[in-house]
């Protein structure tokens, strides 16, 4: 996976996708106002980054019409049933019993057909397995395929754009799609952070073993970045690259959605707050003069849960 891949994927997705706004800012830290530029990507198709990867993956696939399958905690199922639609292709979406209603009902809305299986996402996808051999259909993973990989960094050829320098950028990680594209697309001299929960520390936990392993997840962030391991892509990349890992309590990542909602009358999940979060509770600290990114990444969520 290379920048070349993650240009190819610019051209293929073309208008099919928003160029999501940045909005440079200031956010209130442990220590004082913190500069910062968030990137909107909340405001995407589907409430979501990653419809740019399932989308650029059938995308990739030519004139395969075969229906999709995909095992999803929420987003990703959100993602394929969007991506599916805009094609005409048939959807079906295998989900754990956990998954809100909130994103259940978008891939309804999508046209998806929902089945729910087992209790974790990792059930979801055994599932998954079994009916895309039954239905000889196309199964996406919802993040560890080369070409949703190289969809999810076309969001760092839009910062490239509309950001001078090259400030670090942070961003949620669950299964690292977003992380690994993001590397990918901004190459070696990048810096891509990734923050996660505690309870959720996939790609941390990978890199203190050197190799992707199990973790318990136990996050409210978890219908979004509720992966037990991060994906082979995304931990070749985060060796390649040096992708940082840092982590962040659930009370900082409820206080950093509250804190959008307060603030700036931003409305998003509690993964498209979590990178925001790194900074409000210090475990980031940018360097004197950086502004950094941060990415927010999905608004599919109950407003009345803030």
């Amino acid at each position: 996976m290379y920048r070349s891949d993650v240009r190819a994927a610019r051209t293929r997705l073309g208008d099919h996708i928003r160029v999501t706004p940045v909005f440079h800012t200031e956010i209130l830290g442990p220590h004082g106002p913190v500069k910062v530029t968030l990137k909107l990507e909340h405001l995407q198709h589907g409430g979501t980054f990653k419809v740019r990867g399932s989308l650029n993956a059938l995308l990739s696939a030519g004139a395969d019409e075969r229906p999709v399958i995909i095992a999803s905690g929420g987003n990703a199922g959100i993602a394929a049933a969007l991506s599916c639609a805009i094609l005409g292709r048939p959807c079906t979406a295998v989900v754990p019993e956990s998954a809100p209603h909130t994103k259940v009902a978008a891939m309804w809305a999508y046209g998806a057909e929902v089945l729910w299986y087992g209790t974790t996402y990792a059930d979801a996808h055994r599932h998954a397995d079994e009916l895309a051999a039954e239905r000889g259909a196309v199964q996406l993973h919802a993040y560890d395929l080369p070409a949703v990989v190289a969809g999810a960094g076309t969001l760092g050829l839009e910062i490239e754009r509309q950001v001078r320098g090259r400030p670090p950028v942070l961003v949620a990680v669950g299964g690292g799609g977003l992380a690994g594209g993001m590397a990918a697309a901004l190459g070696p001299r990048g810096r891509v952070i990734g923050v996660e929960p505690k309870g959720a520390p996939t790609l941390h936990a990978a890199l203190a073993a050197g190799r992707p392993v199990d973790v318990h997840v136990n996050s409210i962030a978890a219908d979004a970045l509720g992966a037990t391991r991060i994906g082979a892509i995304a931990m070749e990349l985060a060796q390649r690259y040096a992708i940082g890992s840092v982590l962040v309590g659930d009370d900082a990542i409820a206080m950093a959605r509250e804190y959008l909602w307060r603030e700036f009358r931003i409305v998003v999940e509690a993964a498209g707050a979590t990178a925001l979060a790194a900074i409000q509770s210090g475990v980031y600290v940018p360097e004197p003069g950086e502004r950094p990114v941060v990415v927010l990444c999905g608004a599919n969520t109950d407003p009345t849960t803030l």
